[in-house]
């Protein structure tokens, strides 16, 4: 059968009837089955999950802040922050008290053209967008610890606001479970000590254990860490592949949270009869770079067999992990390696260990790892500690003569986002 993927760099890859054990990929929404967006949006805002109607929780002395996702998110914001807005200033909102935030956790700031494509020009015009920072302790505020010692540094901007907002959307997420809810607080807007203890902690659980689990330790840290620096309410869409907005849940941070992962389940959790020997996905859409795209991996973990092979073709057009230069100065790591090198202080970004880890639990402990990306070059990927080839053709070759002819191939689409549910034996 030949598979084709939607990149212009490579092309599509004949794979023998008999080593193909199917393509997955979330179930997109059909002509037969629209979506009313607008209809979808207003139910929710008229019918919130725990909490009065936004409306009603205006003063028109508030200092409002509304905490957005980035540009290595997907959220529909042109067709959101528009519907939050006005119905701030319908609630009396001043438009002078209402600032917008950037959450960029730990990644770097968007350019005012990325800013005019993510939120439009007019709500720019009209509104502070301003990009959060994680290292500039200056414009971060100490709350002390969560009850299970997580340090609480938090931008000052969104503390000091009366009103909290968190804009985002909800999809599986290999260090959280699922994004959406109080993640766009942390690791959104809060310091580098605060993302670094929730990310290491996820470090010690398989992937396996937190994907597509709402309730896990990693998410506890998290919302305790919201609560306490007071999101009031969050507003997350839930899109199907196509990117259209079939499900938004309004509301209060954990309940409406948890609707949202019930529903995205539903739409990007796919059934897989077996593991496979080699799992070949592509990172979509999170390309950015590989510590983006890497998401692919973290939904190939639970697919591939012990000793099998991963294939991940992503664009990686910014390289490796230009935010984090220790992630190409280590490789991926052991949990064993990484723990060692954080122990002697080799390694002191806690995020950046933690997602060697998560990469490395796969490609260095469980299966092998080959790389197809134009941004990212051989000697890179080697020194990733994966294989490199040009296409997916020389992949899956590779692959071959590791596993053997037989092999049986199992193709994930929308690698970033889909929720494999694979039956075991």
């Amino acid at each position: 059968m030949k598979v084709e993927f939607p990149y212009q760099w490579t092309e599509g890859v004949e794979i023998p009837d008999s080593n193909l054990m199917g393509i997955f990929e979330p179930r997109p929404i059909t002509a037969q089955d629209p979506v009313d967006e607008d209809g979808i949006m207003r139910a929710a805002f008229a019918d919130p999950i725990g909490i009065p109607p936004l409306e009603d929780l205006v003063d028109p002395k508030m200092e409002i802040v509304i905490v957005a996702d980035d540009n290595t998110r997907v959220t529909p914001l042109r067709k959101i922050m528009p519907l939050v807005l006005r119905r701030l200033l319908d609630g009396g909102a001043s438009r002078d008290r209402i600032r917008i935030v950037v959450g960029l956790g730990t990644h770097r700031p968007m350019t005012r053209a990325e800013m005019v494509q993510k939120f439009g020009r007019e709500i720019l015009k009209q509104y502070q967008v301003i990009n959060h920072n994680c290292h500039n302790l200056q414009d971060l505020v100490n709350l002390g610890h969560t009850e299970n010692g997580t340090k609480i540094l938090v931008n000052r901007y969104v503390f000091e606001a009366d009103l909290l907002i968190g804009l985002g959307h909800i999809v599986p997420h290999g260090v959280s479970g699922f994004s959406g809810g109080g993640k766009i607080v942390q690791p959104g807007v809060c310091g580098m000590a605060t993302t670094g203890q929730t990310h290491w902690l996820s470090a010690q659980y398989p992937g396996t254990e937190i994907i597509g689990i709402r309730d896990n330790p990693v998410r506890v840290e998290i919302d305790a860490v919201a609560r306490k620096v007071g999101l009031d309410l969050i507003v997350n869409s839930i899109q199907n592949p196509d990117g259209r907005i079939v499900a938004l849940v309004v509301g209060d941070m954990e309940q409406a949270h948890r609707r949202g992962c019930e529903i995205a389940t539903e739409v990007f959790g796919v059934r897989i009869p077996e593991p496979a020997d080699i799992v070949l996905t592509d990172s979509r859409p999170a390309e950015m770079d590989l510590w983006q795209a890497a998401k692919g991996f973290y939904s190939a973990e639970p697919v591939v067999k012990e000793g099998g092979v991963v294939i991940l073709m992503a664009p990686c057009s910014e390289g490796i992990a230009p935010s984090h230069p220790e992630v190409f100065e280590n490789g991926y790591l052991s949990l064993a390696e990484a723990s060692e090198r954080v122990e002697k202080g080799q390694i002191k970004n806690l995020v950046a260990a933690a997602h060697l880890v998560h990469v490395g639990r796969l490609v260095r402990e469980k299966a092998q790892g080959i790389l197809v990306s134009p941004g990212v070059d051989r000697e890179e990927a080697e020194k990733m500690g994966l294989l490199y080839a040009e296409t997916v053709e020389d992949a899956l070759k590779q692959a071959f003569r590791i596993l053997g002819s037989d092999a049986r191939v199992a193709v994930l689409r929308k690698g970033g986002e889909i929720l494999p549910m694979v039956r075991t034996a």
